[in-house]
């Protein structure tokens, strides 16, 4: 008789489905992500894929959502940067980022993606937006620049970082780069 519960072996099932399919969507990007590659990376038919997923793109939001999540628990603890200092020392952590090319297309040409992209990534600008106004209220941050343009700034920092590493930019100097946009936010004395 097993020890685990229904549910368990279910969550399990899930866990095992999204860890395969994040190295098959690393591997082979979100097009080259076919359900024949997915059958193959995740050992399990596109019935079981599709019985816990509703379809490809349904199963990488919920990657992406997983990614959002981990990254908001580090914003609120330590802020933006933070995540992306951690994107330059465990790059294999972010790997799958990779397919970041690909979603900006997607997110330029397919309204109905992008609306379902934004709501999965929306636990991270909320994290990244409280953050900014505890720091602001904290006198932490310049107070001659709107939290929303620090905001905007960060965002697109994390973007640009983002496509650098995915397309295999170089990462010398992004260190020191990361340093100083800490430095332009921060409330001079």
């Amino acid at each position: 008789m097993s020890s685990t519960t229904p549910e368990l072996d279910l969550s399990e099932k899930m866990e095992s489905i999204l860890a395969d399919a994040r190295r098959c969507f690393t591997a082979f990007g979100y097009e080259g992500a076919t359900v024949r590659r997915l059958e193959e990376a995740t050992g399990k038919s596109r019935g079981a894929i599709f019985h816990h997923f509703r379809d490809k793109e349904t199963l990488f939001l919920t990657l992406a959502r997983e990614d959002a999540i981990r990254q908001a628990d580090l914003v609120a603890d330590e802020g933006l940067i933070e995540v992306m200092r951690d994107l330059l020392a465990h790059p294999e952590r972010h790997d799958w980022l990779s397919t970041r090319l690909e979603i900006s297309k997607m997110l330029r040409t397919d309204s109905g993606f992008r609306a379902r992209w934004e709501a999965h990534q929306a636990v991270l600008d909320s994290a990244v937006r409280t953050r900014l106004v505890t720091l602001s209220q904290d006198g932490r941050i310049r107070d001659d620049v709107d939290p929303a343009i620090i905001h905007l700034f960060l965002e697109t920092l994390l973007d640009g970082l983002i496509t650098r590493l995915a397309s295999g930019g170089s990462v010398d100097g992004l260190d020191a780069m990361l340093d100083l946009a800490e430095n332009a936010i921060r409330k001079q004395s």
